[in-house]
């Protein structure tokens, strides 16, 4: 299990930025209510006029219902008829707020059952609006910045859960990148090893997190082939280009002060191109 205690104030700063993006965050607003709200029914669902939408109220209002009548995943929830009577709102206005609900995975509805709570994916609604076509370069480069620090963060956890089997799985991932560096397979590579790392943690979340970077990392250097290519020249003239087969080299070892900073230089290319970018500016 991942202390959060062990991640380094950047890590935690980068995670709260990720949160805030992610529109599950944008659904998350109970305990702002609960505050206010000592108690709360079916009875006392009706809106009070306020300076957001008809449907950020509905949607606000259910959440709090949700947590006030203490519902757990797999518990049922009213019909829409009697939902929608309780807030005094059409069906098709509560309809969206259900659909919000539905789309982050807090709602299911099953055969007989009708609508009930589901416990819903972290980073669900992150892996829905992180799409890097669209993403400005600033947020690219903090989505980047905080792949990094992640990594870096995970460390204690990974030295003590790696195991010899997963040693001899991440010596496949590298002598099958090294085989085939320099046609399709290399980015497969790369991912596939980065996803053991995150595996071997057990944290779900963090596996997760690699599925929504991934894509960004391959269009980051899609997009700044040409800039980075004269990086990686230089660090490797300098003899400080750090492989996978060298990170695994201190896996092996069980050195995690090398490893750490071998991590750092693996991924100075990136360090070195945003700065320069930020600079340049």
């Amino acid at each position: 299990m991942l202390m959060f205690a062990k991640w380094d104030a950047s890590v935690l700063k980068m995670l709260v930025f990720l949160l805030k993006t992610s529109f599950i965050c944008q659904t998350n607003k109970i305990n702002l209510i609960l505050t206010k709200l000592n108690c709360y029914t079916m009875d006392t669902l009706k809106l009070h006029g306020q300076a957001i939408t008809l449907v950020d109220q509905v949607e606000d209002n259910l959440l709090t219902y949700f947590r006030t009548k203490d519902l757990r995943a797999g518990d049922a929830i009213p019909n829409e008829m009697e939902l929608a009577a309780a807030l005094g709102v059409a069906r098709s206005v509560l309809r969206e707020a259900l659909s919000r609900l539905k789309m982050v995975g807090m709602i299911e509805t099953r055969t007989r059952r009708g609508m009930i709570l589901t416990e819903p994916s972290i980073l669900g609604g992150m892996k829905r609006v992180v799409d890097p076509r669209i993403l400005s370069e600033h947020s690219l480069f903090d989505l980047l910045g905080f792949r990094i620090a992640l990594e870096l963060g995970i460390c204690s956890d990974l030295f003590q859960n790696i195991t010899p089997e997963d040693i001899v799985e991440l010596k496949e991932i590298v002598r099958l990148g090294i085989a085939f560096e320099n046609n399709e397979y290399a980015p497969i590579s790369e991912f596939t090893f980065h996803a053991k790392l995150y595996e071997i943690t057990g944290n779900a979340t963090i596996r997760e997190f690699q599925e929504i970077i991934h894509p960004v990392m391959v269009f980051v250097k899609d997009k700044f082939k040409e800039l980075l290519e004269p990086i990686n020249i230089e660090i490797k003239e300098r003899g400080e280009l750090v492989t996978h087969a060298d990170l695994l080299g201190f896996l092996e070892k069980h050195d995690e002060a090398g490893y750490r900073k071998a991590l750092e230089k693996h991924f100075a290319v990136y360090k070195i191109f945003m700065k320069r970018r930020i600079v340049n500016e």
